[in-house]
């Protein structure tokens, strides 16, 4: 069974957004990839000194097929710093995984599924 890895940014830390509300999206989300037949996990991470040992620490959990990146990180101008310590991270720790994008917290199995 092919392995994804989605790597997001936790709701609970963004101002203004009803975090439990997206949390249930992501977790639905990440539902549908056991629906079709992928095994994955997803973790998430805000800007501080957590980040890269949190990343770390899932990337080597298991080797995965691909790293799903969302766009909660790479759309905020400001989250770009980490954007670039996550793609880092992912060659470093799991060469091995194709790194995709999706484009909301809807879509992140079809963009692992370009690369599987």
């Amino acid at each position: 069974m092919p392995s994804a890895l989605v790597v997001g940014y936790d709701p609970q830390a963004i101002l203004g957004v009803d975090g439990e509300a997206v949390r249930v999206a992501l977790d639905a989300e990440l539902a549908r990839f056991g629906e079709h037949g992928i095994d994955a996990a997803m973790t998430l991470i805000v800007f501080d000194e957590s980040a890269e040992s949190t990343l770390v620490a899932s990337l080597t959990k298991q080797p995965w097929d691909v790293v799903v990146v969302g766009g909660g990180i790479r759309k905020a101008e400001q989250l770009l710093p980490l954007f670039e310590q996550l793609v880092n991270l992912i060659r470093r720790h799991a060469p091995q995984a194709a790194i995709a994008f999706n484009t909301s917290g809807g879509d992140s199995v079809e963009a692992a599924q370009r690369w599987l």
